[in-house]
């Protein structure tokens, strides 16, 4: 509530009072842009001595009586709306009387067991909308709105570098039209399982998210870059090896990857300017022939992990595939 009123008083939910003072933290209200009802329209006569108590002030000698008394005035305002069906600001009075109860000797309130349902019921509600705005609905894992989220507080507070892989299945579009669409699906729901599994293994704080089709984006905080290209490298290995003839007879499927690690020393380095590094990298990987992953070594170079590494050219499709980023020019 903004700046309602319950009676001649002031109501202390929506000045932020309970906020400063409460003792332990309060659930919170799941968020709802449709406007309440008007405060006007909140009749106080079925509470009898809300205004009273309201009015009491918290700081006089007697302290404790009226922090008791304004949290039964608060608790009363609570049932009266939630009988009422208004269960949002029914909420709000009931977080006003629980922190009133943590100042001191202030007996504790009843929580209605009607409201504490239905404000249990909310908080579930919330939780499970923000959960499915940021999943991708495919493959279960996470999708570009949390990756873009995650990533642009991931750096405040680090302690290590971060590192960013951009996976991509080669030759995706042949898949689809060889063995249709739902086997594709199956596809990337298989390949999310793959890297869900080598990363709760090596990096449980790592993550995956969906970046768009059928390319994917690794989040690996704090690792040290060496561990970084292994454990791509494994990603790359598994997938690579997995059965894929349980999806469909002689389905094989390879993954592409480019990775970019970002200093923690580096205070100018953005993870925006990351993904721009691990999007060239992984055309590199794709150019000398798929089924690699490409990073930069200590001195800068461009080079290919595990067996790929002996591929002849890679010096020089680097230097071609930055000089086309570096032009504008959209990477194929």
């Amino acid at each position: 509530m903004r700046g309602s009123t319950v009676g001649s008083a002031p109501d202390r939910v929506s000045t932020g009072a309970p906020a400063t003072t409460a003792g332990a933290p309060a659930p919170e209200i799941p968020s709802d842009d449709r406007q309440g009802p008007a405060a006007s329209t909140f009749d106080t006569a079925p509470i009898v001595g809300i205004d009273e108590a309201l009015r009491l002030d918290a700081a006089t000698d007697d302290a404790g009586t009226a922090r008791a008394a304004q949290a039964r005035a608060h608790e009363a305002a609570a049932e009266v709306l939630a009988d009422r069906g208004d269960w949002r600001r029914a909420y709000q009075h009931l977080r006003a009387a629980m922190a009133l109860v943590h100042l001191g000797d202030t007996p504790p309130v009843h929580v209605p067991e009607q409201l504490r349902r239905e404000v249990d019921r909310l908080r579930r509600e919330r939780a499970e909308a923000r959960e499915q705005s940021r999943r991708d609905s495919l493959t279960a894992t996470w999708n570009r709105r949390y990756l873009d989220e995650r990533l642009s507080t991931l750096r405040d507070g680090n302690d290590g570098a971060v590192c960013v892989a951009l996976v991509d299945v080669d030759h995706f579009k042949l898949v689809n039209d060889t063995y249709g669409h739902a086997i594709g699906d199956a596809v990337l729901r298989t390949l999310v399982g793959l890297m869900r599994a080598e990363l709760d293994g090596r990096v449980p704080d790592g993550f995956c998210a969906r970046y768009g089709g059928e390319e994917f984006a690794l989040v690996l905080p704090r690792p040290a870059d060496a561990d970084a290209v292994a454990l791509c490298e494994s990603i790359r290995a598994r997938i690579e090896h997995h059965d894929w003839s349980a999806i469909a007879p002689e389905l094989r499927v390879t993954a592409s990857l480019g990775l970019a690690c970002l200093d923690p020393d580096d205070t100018g380095g953005t993870c925006d300017g990351l993904l721009d590094h691990v999007d060239e990298l992984l055309y590199v990987a794709k150019r000398t022939g798929r089924n690699a992953v490409a990073f930069r070594d200590d001195t800068g170079q461009v080079r290919l992990a595990g067996p790929a590494a002996g591929r002849r050219g890679i010096a020089a499709i680097a230097r071609a595939v930055g000089h086309q980023a570096r032009s504008g020019r959209a990477l194929p």
